[in-house]
């Protein structure tokens, strides 16, 4: 999956500088594009497939096939030799060839793949320095939120001590009434008595 993104990233960059080019040489530069790419996708075809089992059972029936021939009289001992000795090194060299293709395109893979993780390092580093700044953020809230709750203890603390003046200045407002009561009672009770002694004269 990221061999194929930094194919991508690789084949961007390239379009991307063929818009600087004259449209003879985008032309040009085109088909050579696409030539190389069926040479590469050619060369890791093969490759794979000589790596595999079928490679072996093909080769196998043919080197078979190739010293069956000068049995059945089609062709002598020595020319089958020499042409099996030029097909083996004919497929040497294009062997070497296609395997050194799919080297060089691993290699060119591992390059963007090594520059992607150090840009994922980068974004890793940039991340912590983030996730240390939120950090702190949160220690600065903890301590505003630590502060605010001081600040409500201290005027709730207020409001107690508000409503306990409150209650004593009801209790304070009851006494009094009840001692204007009683005056009252007096004074009346005086002016009764004061109205007796009147008739009485």
């Amino acid at each position: 999956m990221r061999i194929q993104i930094g194919r991508t990233i690789f084949f961007c960059r390239i379009n991307v500088s063929l818009c600087l080019l004259s449209p003879n040489k985008i032309v040009t530069m085109g088909i050579r594009e696409r030539q190389r790419k069926v040479l590469e996708k050619g060369a890791a075809n093969i490759t794979r497939w000589v790596g595999s089992s079928a490679s072996v059972v093909v080769h196998s029936l043919l080197f078979i096939a190739a010293f069956v021939i000068p049995n059945l009289g089609l062709m002598s001992f020595e020319r089958m030799l020499l042409v099996l000795t030029t097909i083996v090194s004919l497929e040497a060299i294009y062997l070497s060839i296609f395997i050194q293709m799919s080297i060089n395109m691993n290699n060119q893979n591992i390059e963007i793949i090594q520059e992607d993780i150090e840009e994922l390092g980068e974004d890793i580093e940039e991340i912590g320095e983030d996730i240390e700044e939120i950090g702190e953020d949160i220690e600065e809230i903890q301590k505003d939120v630590d502060e605010i709750q001081k600040d409500v203890d201290e005027i709730q603390e207020d409001v107690v001590e508000i409503q306990e003046e409150t209650n004593e200045d009801e209790a304070k407002g009851n006494k009094e009434s009840e001692i204007l009561l009683s005056i009252q009672a007096t004074l009346v009770h005086l002016q009764k008595e004061i109205e007796q002694l009147k008739l009485r004269k």
